[in-house]
């Protein structure tokens, strides 16, 4: 079992205060903010914005493990996760979250790359983790 590592640093009150997000390796740094997260702020970043990455990635990946199985070897696949924040008995809850995919795989039918598109939402780890979140999406488009 491999071990991963993250620490969050938060100073202040919850509207005036401010925060930094840190990857264990020291590879992803970044600020967050009251507004950052539930204003119009573009300073900095959010917890939701981190999950998305992450879930874009594993998801990115999972994918890539199936279609090597069927002996693909994408020339790419990139997704887009979109983490829907609202409010549920009066606080906040992820509500839903889109991911759009699109990949390029020579050899593979639109058919097959749809079934491994809801596989790879079924299967990766970070889509599992996610299982509490009442709508998870996923529009995928297969290039030539």
């Amino acid at each position: 079992m491999k071990k991963h590592t993250a620490k969050a640093k938060w100073e202040k009150g919850l509207k005036d205060g401010s925060g930094e997000l840190q990857t264990g390796n020291g590879a992803v740094q970044a600020k967050y903010s009251y507004a950052s997260r539930f204003g119009d702020s573009t300073s900095g970043t959010s917890p939701e914005e981190l999950i998305g990455a992450a879930h874009a990635g594993c998801y990115s990946m999972f994918l890539s493990a199936l279609m090597g199985n069927e002996n693909i070897t994408p020339d790419y696949i990139e997704t887009t996760a979109s983490v829907w924040l609202g409010e549920k008995d009066g606080g906040p809850l992820i509500q839903k979250i889109e991911l759009r995919t699109e990949a390029k795989a020579n050899g593979l039918s639109e058919e097959k790359f749809q079934q491994l598109v809801q596989q790879a939402k079924a299967g990766c780890p970070v889509s599992k983790a996610l299982a509490a979140v009442p709508e998870i999406t996923v529009e995928a488009t297969l290039k030539g």
